[in-house]
């Protein structure tokens, strides 16, 4: 065989590439590369459990337009501050977006396999999945994570997304065995999620515009952070402040970090005056 032939025949990708197969991504690695998936990595001898960096607190809650997703900037393994910037909200795909709770290096490269899902599936078929659909899959990646959950490397995202038939934004809930539920109006997940979401219980209205929903998102982080060390509020001298995810029927967007940081700037000052946050009107 002639040199030119043998790198060739190097240089051609394996027949699995080339046949038609499943549209999703995470089935095609298991079995092209299955070593690759997050859930496949070894474990070392001694417990992981302290040595991995975990996320905290994620918030969501719909509005009259959409839906907003924000999440703290602190990242903690044991009882020390790993990361104090850490980004625990992604983009999913145009539509719709993923917040992070649990063991953060798991957790990122889950939100990575699930945007190559989603991107893969629309590709193949040329269509985008549902927001039901987006969150099936989400459910499959978090199950198949279960053997690791187990020994206590948890994953416990919260999806989010405008929901283009309904004209709703959405907000979907896991627990570590890939079941999926749906949340009415806002919902919250990680370490601070129980004081996030009676902040968000006392200040919620449904007829939010998208301004105040922000605002009622970062007052709910600031409340958790208040209550659970894991959970980081406004860093006012290092100028760390949450990220926020908005989206609507135009797609999704992150707020820029000078409106977040305006935001908070004035959260944390009415806090000055009221430590305990505003009160819900008793009617």
């Amino acid at each position: 065989m002639s040199t030119d032939s043998s790198s060739r025949n190097m240089a051609r990708l394996a027949d699995v590439f080339l046949s038609p197969g499943t549209s999703s991504f995470a089935d095609f690695l298991g079995t092209v590369a299955p070593e690759l998936l997050p859930a496949r990595r070894a474990l070392p001898a001694h417990s992981p459990v302290d040595l991995a960096p975990h996320g905290t607190t994620i918030v969501a809650a719909t509005f009259a337009d959409g839906v907003v997703m924000a999440g703290d900037r602190r990242a903690t393994m044991g009882n020390v501050i790993a990361q104090r910037d850490i980004e625990k909200v992604f983009p999913a795909d145009e539509y719709s977006c993923v917040g992070i709770a649990g063991t953060a290096g798991l957790a990122v490269e889950m939100v990575r396999l699930f945007q190559t899902e989603l991107e893969h599936y629309e590709k193949i078929e040329g269509s985008t999945l549902s927001i039901d659909g987006k969150a099936n899959r989400l459910s499959a990646l978090i199950r198949n994570n279960l053997a690791l959950a187990m020994q206590g490397l948890a994953v416990v995202p919260l999806f989010a997304g405008y929901d283009r038939r309904a004209g709703i934004g959405r907000i979907f809930s896991y627990d570590v065995t890939g079941g999926r539920y749906e949340e009415t109006a806002f919902h919250s997940v990680g370490s601070g999620s129980v004081f996030a979401r009676g902040s968000l219980k006392k200040l919620y209205r449904g007829d939010f515009n998208a301004d105040e929903c922000v605002t009622a998102a970062v007052q709910a982080l600031y409340d958790a952070a208040d209550d659970d060390s894991a959970t980081g509020g406004p860093d006012l001298t290092r100028r760390i402040f949450p990220v926020v995810h908005v989206i609507t029927a135009e797609g999704q967007h992150r707020v820029p970090d000078a409106e977040v940081a305006a935001t908070a700037d004035r959260v944390v000052a009415a806090r000055m005056r009221r430590p305990d946050g505003p009160a819900a009107a008793l009617t």
